[in-house]
């Protein structure tokens, strides 16, 4: 638990800083990361978290659908407020405007918080070894998913409060996201089965959050179906990673 906070804490903080080595206005790779994230989410979604939720849940299997439904809808509503921040999406504000975006800080924070819920070591015992290896499969795509994200978001704070120290301080709020998700599930769930009621809801609803990122991401680095064979190697190698991870 602690690795899996530290990890996801220090990778939106380090990323923060991305933007003194990336100029905002030259994205090319961010889109080639956004690939590689996006394939890497969509492939741990079908292989891991549906399969979970749907094979170890104690609740009938068809109300699953359900939960993941509501977390791609769910979805679809934070991004009315985080303007797609989500999928490296940087809306600049022309000029000093001194005014903190909440609504944009608090859908990352659900977000973040949710995924970071999902996130519950329950070692090898009753039967769940496979669920136990999941875990830092579905750390490392919510890992590099936060890369593109922070980098995103810090660029549109930037822009609005010109001042990367009061920036950083307010990316912080995304930052603790996952890590406050990971202690809440590790306490509060720690004595329920796998696939008790909350962890099911939870895991559908993450994996739900998880089909409608990724494919916004895949579909908008192939805008209009054109050709880029470096977008589409960035995606194949997604989709290796996720897919050797399942034997490591």
């Amino acid at each position: 638990m602690i690795v899996a906070i530290l990890v996801l804490f220090l990778t939106v903080v380090l990323s923060g800083f991305l933007v003194k080595v990336f100029p905002p206005n030259k994205t090319k790779w961010l889109k080639i990361a956004l690939a590689f994230s996006g394939a890497y989410l969509f492939s741990i979604t079908i292989v891991h978290l549906l399969p979970d939720a749907l094979l170890n849940s104690s609740v009938n299997a068809y109300r699953v659908g359900y939960w993941v439904l509501a977390g791609f809808f769910l979805q679809l509503v934070l991004e009315l407020f985080s303007h797609g921040v989500e999928h490296g999406h940087m809306h600049h504000h022309h000029g000093r405007t001194d005014s903190i975006p909440f609504l944009l800080l608090g859908s990352l924070f659900v977000h973040a918080f949710l995924e970071g819920s999902i996130l519950v070591e329950r070692g090898h015992s009753h039967g769940h070894e496979h669920a136990a290896g999941n875990f830092y499969v579905v750390l490392l795509g919510i890992a590099l998913h936060h890369v593109p994200a922070a980098f995103a978001l810090m660029s549109v704070l930037l822009s609005r409060l010109e001042n990367f120290r009061k920036a950083f301080l307010w990316l912080l709020v995304f930052a603790l996201g996952s890590p406050l998700g990971i202690l809440v599930s590790n306490t509060l769930l720690h004595e329920e089965a796998a696939g008790g009621m909350v962890f099911t809801a939870l895991t559908g609803l993450v994996a739900g959050n998880f089909l409608h990122i990724s494919t916004t991401i895949l579909f908008e680095t192939s805008p209009d179906h054109h050709f880029n064979r470096t977008k589409l190697v960035a995606t194949l190698l997604g989709l290796v990673l996720a897919l050797v991870s399942d034997f490591i």
